[in-house]
């Protein structure tokens, strides 16, 4: 696509902005309880549309050329994810549940399940610093290092006779199989031979002959042309894929490498841009930097005269932090510069009796809001609970970058910058505020200097000192205590690579979150309203990493921006895929992994003190190379109720208090995220493990929807070259396959499409009845099983909250339903 496909893109984008900026003030009202569904339906609708946001303003920044929209893009881009999490975070306390019904929503908007998908912005990838680069190449040179070591202490001894034997079988079996299939080859020759000897005694005429050709050909004739024509009937309504591949890859290919092209372009003005600031600076302070040092100073001593002609001494100079001397510069007579310094002292001593005033209120109000208590317990009446939306530090964000656009961007042609080169003027105007800013921190030093030398010339008065802040009493500060490094001696490559070494810092798989597959609910509202809790599906769950994880660790900006979320559990079926999530995270963020397991903590940093080092370390090297996934397997050995008797040894307990501390110190900006997964939530201590992991995410067995999609998607990208046929009917092994887990389904497949199998694809198609008897031979998750998941589900803290919710509605109903019977007697 062209540049002008991009620009416009951009501008619709910048138009349903605006629609959905002026929605936002509708969602801050507060809302009561019984307007609940409506409530969150708004942020559902809200949702939705920053979600399609997301997705024009990542295409437009990906591909978009010109250096200064791409980062007012990036900022926008930034921005729309920070409110997107902002609202999921929302949709949770209202639907209280990790799963939303939005089917309803889609259908009024007129979108499909296929808007539902959080697309992930490209430069998570394609951005990636050299840092990480050079982290990851580190990464790779250090296990290749440990490659031979490893291979020599798996290396068994052999002895020559040994070997010798080894040798000699495997040539006598070759030698077997050729014998065996000389030998197969003889015989069907001699059965051919004998065949043709029978039937040569039979005489056919030449007329009989002809008839049976000419009905054995028009047969064959005929069934390729309905095979045929069913097979264009198929295509026409979409059921087959179209034959015409090569084209369909042609176009892609073509597209693929246009992007590549538009992306070697930006590096290209971006360098360009890069080199024009450096030229641009320089020249600025050379040419205009003295000019502006020289008007500033002055007019400081402009300001200085004129004040000490009216008020008969010389001003107290504005400190940096008020601003400096730019108060000076806004074009301001000396008394108006007293009069505004004077009325922020009368300022300061007005908000000292407001607040006085307003404690007295506050006193007032907690005695009248006690008698109010006093008489709802005697009225018996609960108060009505208010639902309102948190402030959100992304919408000034999303508002500056809108206003910026409609300022700077929107009334200019396309035609103005047609090679994408930066706009010089616009980069000037940027480029004098900086040097400005530099110069006036110099001239204020300056004059600061002066002013004391002018006091003790003119007035013989020493400089006053500046007074500090007074320090609001009563209160604690809100920083938390910084933590003491226990090896302030060690570089952080030198902890890297011991980490390395050891093995908690692990190599993780290049899988992509799109490779979890999965298909969205299509009956959730139906659920719903029917009173039952829906369970979420594969789709959702792959949303929920890509909320909490991904796009929370791809950014710093987003990070700081979307609220805090330090540690994630996932609880599942063993086979659900809970581990290729979290190397999806790390795939998708570029993110290192360390691996805490307690299995993989076994032995290593041993002692009294050696678990506060270990936790210390990892924690330590994780903030600095950020991001960072720390992944725990079998989470709930860390928070055993009572650890078995024969993992004593291993005591898999020992950093779970260090542990819980180092997450605590995790603030906003820190890339850093602890995922945890379970297969018996059980063993765990409740109370622990919910305190510990602040968003826990069930995954239940597939539905029929989501084994569908899994039979389908596997088959093809299983092996090159496999297409489906109507012969194997996938809705037949969806709903054979209820109850067995992607795993499962993964190993079927795998058992079934062996190299022989497909040599004889041609001639024999797939069918379903080949797979089922493979999957037979696999347990699968009983629903006794997943019911005890369920069941421990519903006692945590959310899990609580939406049964008790559920019940209120169903008590709540049921009266209903009685007032309407007695109102019919």
């Amino acid at each position: 696509m062209s540049e002008g496909t991009y620009q416009r893109l951009w501008e619709a984008s910048h138009v349903t902005l605006e629609e959905v900026l002026e929605k936002e003030p509708s969602v801050l009202e507060p809302v009561p309880s019984r307007e609940r569904q409506s409530f969150q339906y708004r942020i559902s609708v809200l949702y939705l549309y920053y979600l399609g946001l997301l997705r024009r303003f990542n295409l437009a920044y990906d591909q978009m050329v010109q250096p200064q929209k791409r980062r007012l893009l990036r900022r926008l881009l930034d921005g729309v994810a920070g409110r997107v999490l902002e609202l999921k975070d929302e949709l949770v306390r209202v639907d209280l549940c990790e799963t939303h019904c939005l089917d309803r929503v889609l259908q009024d908007l007129k979108l499909t399940p296929a808007d539902l998908e959080v697309p992930i912005p490209k430069y998570f990838q394609l951005e990636q610093s050299s840092a990480m680069k050079a982290r990851q190449q580190m990464l790779a040179d250090i296990l290749s290092r440990l490659e031979p070591l490893v291979s020599q202490e798996n290396l068994r001894g052999m002895s020559r006779t040994a070997a010798l034997i080894l040798v000699q079988s495997a040539e006598r079996a070759r030698q077997g199989r050729l014998r065996a299939t000389f030998m197969r080859e003889i015989r069907k020759e001699e059965e051919r031979d004998r065949r043709i000897w029978e039937n040569g005694q039979q005489k056919f005429s030449r007329d009989q002959g002809a008839i049976v050709i000419q009905k054995v050909w028009k047969g064959y004739l005929q069934r390729k042309r309905i095979e045929q024509d069913r097979r264009v009937e198929m295509e026409f309504i979409g059921m087959l894929p179209s034959p015409n591949q090569t084209a369909r890859l042609n176009t892609l290919n073509q597209a693929f490498l246009g992007e590549e092209s538009r992306r070697m372009r930006q590096v290209e003005k971006e360098e360009e841009f890069q080199e024009a600031i450096g030229k641009t600076y320089e020249s600025l302070t050379e040419t205009e930097g003295p000019d502006m040092k020289e008007r500033m100073k002055d007019q400081i001593r402009q300001w200085f005269i004129e004040c000490h002609a009216l008020t008969g001494r010389f001003p107290d100079y504005p400190d940096e932090a008020s601003g400096g001397s730019y108060l000076i510069f806004a074009d301001k007579t000396p008394e108006q510069v007293r009069l505004e310094l004077e009325a922020q002292a009368q300022e300061s001593r007005k908000k000292d009796q407001e607040k006085k005033e307003k404690n007295k209120e506050k006193e007032k109000e907690k005695k009248e809001k006690r008698k109010k208590k006093v008489k709802e317990e005697k009225v018996k009446k609960e108060p009505e609970v208010m639902f309102k939306v948190l402030p959100s530090k992304s919408i000034p964000v999303i508002n500056a970058g809108h206003e910026e656009y409609t300022s700077m961007w929107k009334s200019r042609y396309d035609n103005k910058h047609p090679s994408q080169n930066f706009d010089s003027e616009t980069l000037r105007e940027e480029k004098r505020k900086q040097v400005e800013m530099e110069i006036r921190v110099q001239v204020d030093e300056l004059m600061r200097q002066e002013l004391k030398n002018l006091r003790l010339a003119v007035d013989r008065e020493e400089s006053r000192p500046l007074k500090s802040p007074k320090k609001k009493g009563g209160k604690k500060s809100g920083k938390k205590k910084k933590e003491k490094d226990l090896t302030p001696d060690r570089s952080v490559d030198s902890l890297f690579e011991e980490l390395v070494i050891i093995g908690l810092i692990k190599k993780s798989a290049l899988v992509t979150l799109s490779d979890y597959i999965g298909d969205c609910l299509y009956l959730g509202s139906t659920l719903t309203l029917a009173n039952k809790m829906p369970m979420p599906s594969l789709f959702d769950i792959r949303q929920n990493m890509a909320l909490y994880g991904v796009l929370r660790l791809g950014s710093h900006d987003i990070h700081t921006m979307a609220p805090l979320v330090r540690s994630i559990l996932l609880v599942g079926p063993s086979g659900m895929g809970k581990k290729m999530l979290v190397q999806a995270v790390c795939t998708e963020t570029g993110a290192n992994l360390f691996d805490l397991s307690p299995d993989n903590l076994m032995g290593k940093y041993p002692g009294k003190n050696g678990a506060q080092l270990l936790v210390h370390i990892v924690f330590k090297v994780a903030r600095v190379l950020q991001p960072s996934v720390i992944w725990i397997g079998n989470t709930e050995k860390t928070f055993y109720k009572k650890v078995p008797k024969e993992e004593r040894k291993m005591d898999p307990k020992r950093i779970k208090k260090d542990l819980m501390r180092a997450t605590k110190q995790l603030s906003p900006g820190d890339r850093v995220m602890l995922i945890g997964t379970t297969e018996r939530p059980q063993l765990a201590e409740m109370k622990g493990l919910c305190r510990f992991y602040e968003r826990i995410l069930f995954i239940p067995r597939p539905d029929y929807a989501s084994r569908y999609v899994l039979w389908k998607r596997m088959i093809e990208s299983q092996r090159t070259g496999v297409q489906l046929t109507p012969s194997l009917d996938v809705s037949a092994l969806a709903r054979v396959s209820d109850g067995y887990t992607p795993s499962h389904i993964l190993q079927s497949i795998q058992s079934v499409l062996t190299e022989r199998r497909l040599l004889q694809l041609i001639k024999r198609p797939l069918v379903a009845s080949e797979f089922v008897g493979h999957l037979a031979r696999l347990d699968p998750v009983y629903r006794e099983e997943e019911e005890a998941l369920k069941e421990w589900f519903f006692k945590t803290p959310l899990g609580k909250k939406n049964m008790k919710f559920t019940k209120d509605q169903l008590e709540a109903e049921e009266a209903r339903l009685a007032k309407e019977k007695k109102k019919k007697k």
